[in-house]
């Protein structure tokens, strides 16, 4: 039984940071690209940041420069670093996991989901 376990999301100050854990079970890790989504009420879940069994990563252009993905094989562990937040980042986050060399940023191929971890960010 496949389980993606998120933590570290709270409430944090406009420019404050906070670092995202999703804990992999029941998978070969590394044949999984993982990643971050979130949603916030009333709208899609939209792709955050993505990574690869390598190391390889892409995000979004509106968290370049404050978010960094990483994962840690060894630990079946992903991370998102996320500093300089902003109001506009409160969401619900979510880890993915998706059997492909480059996880889709769709959310309907995506293979697993974590249960979500709130993150709001107060002005």
């Amino acid at each position: 039984q496949v389980q993606l376990v998120e933590s570290g999301g709270g409430l944090v100050q406009a420019g404050g940071s906070l670092t995202l854990s999703c804990v992999a079970s029941g998978l070969t890790f590394t044949m999984y690209a993982m990643g971050w989504f979130r949603q916030v009420p009333g709208k899609e879940r939209e792709f955050v940041a993505a990574i690869n069994w390598r190391g390889g990563a892409a995000l979004i252009d509106s968290v370049k420069g404050r978010f960094t993905i990483s994962r840690d094989n060894a630990k079946n562990t992903l991370y998102l670093q996320m500093n300089s937040l902003k109001p506009e980042d409160t969401a619900v986050y979510y880890c993915a996991a998706d059997k492909s060399v480059i996880l889709h940023t769709t959310p309907h191929q995506i293979d697993y989901w974590g249960q979500g971890t709130q993150v709001t960010v107060s002005s």
